[in-house]
């Protein structure tokens, strides 16, 4: 139980980013407050810069958030105009229908696998080789724009997925002990859990499904695989730039 506790606070650490984004979107609808997404923004780049200035976050992690801030905004601008989903509410900061803050529910993800990474000191064994690594990130990456005109590969992509990272094991330690988990099952899980995340981001007013203009209702199942698939890629993307730093000579 002692060990189950620490692992639990370690990963509620890592997901201070995100508490502070779900807080922000109950708050301010509770409260009703007007133009909420640029508030929300604010928030967004004010936890930002404190979770910066108290190094609970580094520099190098900071980088790899802005990377996924600016992937997660294209997707949202592909998806809004494709009718996927919408904002509904007004703001000052929206982009063609996309308010800026919702880069941030990408970065978060991003934020979280990296200091999951670092406070439980995570080591994958038996990695593939990097360009088949690659190779999968922009195929299930582009398979989010693509699919609305050709033919979905999202579950050739998941066999993939399977077939590829099968050998591939996470070690992390608790409390200076090793545990080690299947690198596919960790995949599911952190899928699911973000499905869950969805579901109250969108009671919540984050953003709005077709199904949800008239009443909120829970989020379809099937859009765990969607998660699924995005975790890949978040994971993947973090991965390969922590092999790649390893790899970078000392200066």
């Amino acid at each position: 139980m002692k060990q189950l506790w620490r692992f639990g606070l370690e990963q509620a650490k890592s997901c201070v980013f995100a508490v502070v984004i779900f807080s922000s979107l109950a708050i301010t609808q509770i409260l009703a407050v007007p133009h909420r997404y640029d508030l929300i923004l604010l928030i967004c780049v004010v936890t930002q810069v404190i979770m910066l200035a108290t190094k609970l976050e580094t520099w190098d992690e900071l980088k790899v958030i802005c990377v996924f801030h600016i992937i997660g905004l294209a997707l949202e601008l592909y998806k809004v105009h494709m009718g996927s989903w919408s904002y509904p509410e007004d703001a000052w900061t929206k982009v063609w229908g996309v308010p800026l803050y919702s880069g941030f529910m990408y970065a978060s993800v991003a934020s979280y696998l990296c200091q999951a990474w670092r406070r439980l000191d995570v080591q994958l064994v038996k990695w593939p080789p990097t360009w088949a690594v690659a190779l999968l990130s922009l195929a299930i990456y582009f398979n989010f724009f693509t699919h609305h005109y050709i033919y979905d590969l999202r579950w050739v992509l998941k066999v993939s997925t399977v077939l590829l990272f099968l050998p591939t094991v996470v070690y992390y330690h608790v409390n200076r002990k090793t545990y080690q988990m299947p690198l596919v099952l960790s995949f599911v899980l952190i899928g699911f859990f973000i499905w869950i995340a969805e579901n109250i981001a969108t009671f919540f007013g984050a953003w709005q499904y077709p199904g949800q203009s008239q009443t909120w209702e829970l989020v379809h199942l099937g859009k765990i695989s969607s998660w699924l698939l995005l975790v890949i890629v978040s994971f993947l993307i973090v991965a390969m730039l922590k092999h790649l730093k390893e790899k970078k000579p000392a200066l």
